[in-house]
């Protein structure tokens, strides 16, 4: 995969990727930014902060404006925030580049911010708020991250903030994060696509009004000093009970990730996967099951998250800690090992056909990890990982000191569940 990558004075990168097979090109910006930068009297600010973006410029002074000048021309537009960035994108024809870029330009460096806007903005939110809590499979994991680094940590905290922090926001606040945080140095501009040489220059010229900021914090990997199992539930009325039994782990700036990524792939990265087979398919206790991880730049978690019935939840808890075991006690074969790793080439060979994916992939590393690993360089890693290193990894993630065990449904408090974390692992 080919790209160039300059930084500007300012300290804005901009990165190229140029690709000819296709039509659509993609302009993705990431900004620096996200929950994990918030305290929590500002959480929540960072996502509300997206939704502003799309509110109105000077130059297209409410969100139809914005929205009637992509949609004309069919373009696929949005953003997301999430812990430690916050993404927009535009993916379009070829031929309307100048308007994506246009467009993105305006709404971050000239968002009108209007406080009647932010206050009617604060229904839509806590509407989201409201359907996130009604959606036990997308809430779970936050539910999980918040038991494993707690409230008072910036990583257990909820992306989209508490209603009460919503309610408060004022106008001032906006422009003080925008200050702080939307800053060139802190923003990596991503072109993905059939592009041509000029590119870097048009994109210089549109973005010039973004200041350098201050110097960016950095995270160096955390100490988790989980001594005990812990647990969390959330009683609701539902058919299903969603679970999650997660352990603390690698960052991505760890070696050691790409040890686990094929262990995720092995235990519960595809229909025959070891938790799959056992748990789906041959006890019937779930329809949906997977193992994956969520890497931050210090830190991360390793998660198993299934839907099942609540009268076989007991079952499916201890199926899912047997597998555990097992690889900590017989570790993974050679056979498996490889086909999780060509499991991964395949899948990102597959992802990376799509220019708004492949800006994504770039576009992530340079921000986050200030290094962009080429396809074929990751692959090159995940060969060196070998059955030892992946029971290693295991042995060290899969304890009972650093269970952590939560569930969102018809089900209350017990201690059996950590009586039955201590029994298997």
């Amino acid at each position: 995969m080919r790209y160039s990558k300059k930084v500007l004075s300012n300290g804005l990168s901009i990165i190229t990727v140029p690709r000819h097979d296709s039509q659509a090109v993609t302009v993705l910006i990431m900004v620096k930014a996200g929950s994990r930068y918030e305290t929590q009297s500002t959480n929540g600010l960072s996502h509300f902060v997206e939704h502003m973006m799309f509110k109105g410029t000077p130059n297209r002074p409410t969100t139809l404006d914005i929205s009637k000048d992509l949609d004309r021309v069919g373009a696929e537009y949005n953003a997301f925030t999430s812990k430690d960035h916050t993404g927009y994108y535009i993916k379009i024809n070829k031929d309307k580049i100048s308007l994506a870029l246009d467009i993105l330009s305006d709404m971050l460096q000239r968002s009108k911010l209007d406080a009647e806007e932010i206050e009617r903005e604060k229904g839509v939110i806590t509407e989201e708020i409201n359907m996130y809590e009604d959606n036990p499979m997308l809430y779970i994991e936050d539910v999980l991250e918040e038991t494993i680094f707690g409230s008072n940590d910036s990583l257990g905290r909820l992306i989209i903030g508490p209603r009460k922090n919503i309610r408060k926001f004022k106008r001032n606040e906006f422009v003080k994060y925008l200050s702080e945080y939307y800053t060139a140095n802190r923003t990596v501009i991503v072109v993905s696509g059939p592009i041509n040489k000029d590119i870097n220059k048009k994109v210089a010229n549109l973005f010039s009004e973004l200041k350098r900021g201050k110097g960016q914090k950095t995270f160096k990997n955390r100490i988790n000093r989980q001594s005990q199992t812990r647990t969390g539930i959330v009683t609701k009325k539902s058919e299903q009970v969603q679970l999650c039994l997660g352990f603390p782990s690698y960052s991505y700036q760890d070696q050691e990730r790409y040890s686990q990524a094929l262990l995720a792939v092995i235990l519960g990265g595809n229909m025959s996967s070891r938790l799959f087979i056992s748990i789906r398919e041959r006890q019937g206790l779930a329809y949906y099951i997977k193992a994956d991880m969520n890497l931050y730049e210090d830190s991360g978690i390793f998660y198993i998250q299934a839907g099942l019935d609540k009268a076989r939840l007991k079952q499916a808890i201890t199926g899912i800690l047997i597998e555990l075991a097992l690889i900590k006690e017989s570790g993974v074969s050679n056979e498996e090992v490889k086909n999780a790793r060509e499991f991964l080439k395949g899948k990102n060979t597959l992802q990376l056909e799509d220019s708004g994916n492949i800006a994504s992939f770039i576009g992530r590393q340079a921000l986050l990890q200030n290094r962009i690993m080429s396809p074929n360089e990751i692959d090159q890693q995940l060969r060196k990982v070998n059955p030892i290193k992946i029971s290693q990894v295991a042995e060290k993630l899969f304890t009972q000191q650093k269970a952590n065990l939560v569930m969102i449904g018809p089900v209350k408090a017990n201690p059996i569940y950590k009586k039955m974390i201590g029994r298997h692992i």
